[in-house]
């Protein structure tokens, strides 16, 4: 039934796949990017089973974000979550190094590459200002791991906090900074 559809391109899947929920319509799309996701997670984890391993977890991880995520550019956003998979596996296994601090610094999104200097600026003062309206030990997670790039033991070595606290207080942090972003944003305009 759907063998047919392997023209459409990644918008018209993606849009099958909302209406119907078929994950059929994934199993067309995601093979599309395979070889750019082995070669993300080659580039970060420098070891071929570990490379293969993570591109089938990005894979489920793909699976279940689609559902809450409007996503416009496509491959854009997959290599985000593969590079944001990979890091935290090397976060996680303290495998993390200075040298992946110019990798990071590379946007992916095609429109943060055409940022101008004051808006870049703008858009850190934002996060500044979001990042203090969070509750403390979301900012203190949120901070130590993003912009500390501490790992979640070092975390938790630091804040007494459980691992599990560490990471849900990283998850709600990060979503409520994007709900504060938004909402400082709106005032704005």
């Amino acid at each position: 039934m759907l063998h047919a559809h392997h023209d459409k391109d990644d918008n018209e899947l993606l849009r099958c796949y909302k209406t119907d929920g078929n994950n059929e319509w994934l199993g067309i799309l995601l093979p599309r990017y395979t070889s750019m996701l082995l070669g993300v997670c080659m580039k970060y984890l420098k070891n071929e089973e570990d490379a293969k391993d993570s591109v089938q977890q990005i894979f489920l991880k793909v699976i279940n974000e689609l559902k809450k995520y409007d996503v416009v550019y496509f491959k854009s956003w997959l290599y985000m979550i593969a590079k944001n998979h990979c890091l935290m596996k090397l976060r996680s296994t303290g495998r993390i190094t200075t040298e992946l601090k110019d990798e990071l610094a590379i946007p992916a999104d095609e429109n943060e590459q055409k940022l101008t200097s004051a808006e870049k600026e703008n858009k850190l003062n934002d996060l500044e200002a979001a990042i203090t309206h969070l509750n403390e030990g979301q900012r203190v997670c949120v901070t130590s791991f993003y912009l500390e790039k501490k790992t979640y033991q070092q975390i938790t070595e630091a804040t007494g906090l459980t691992l599990l606290q560490v990471k849900s207080n990283i998850q709600n942090g990060k979503r409520n900074l994007k709900i504060i972003m938004e909402s400082l944003r709106k005032h704005e305009q």
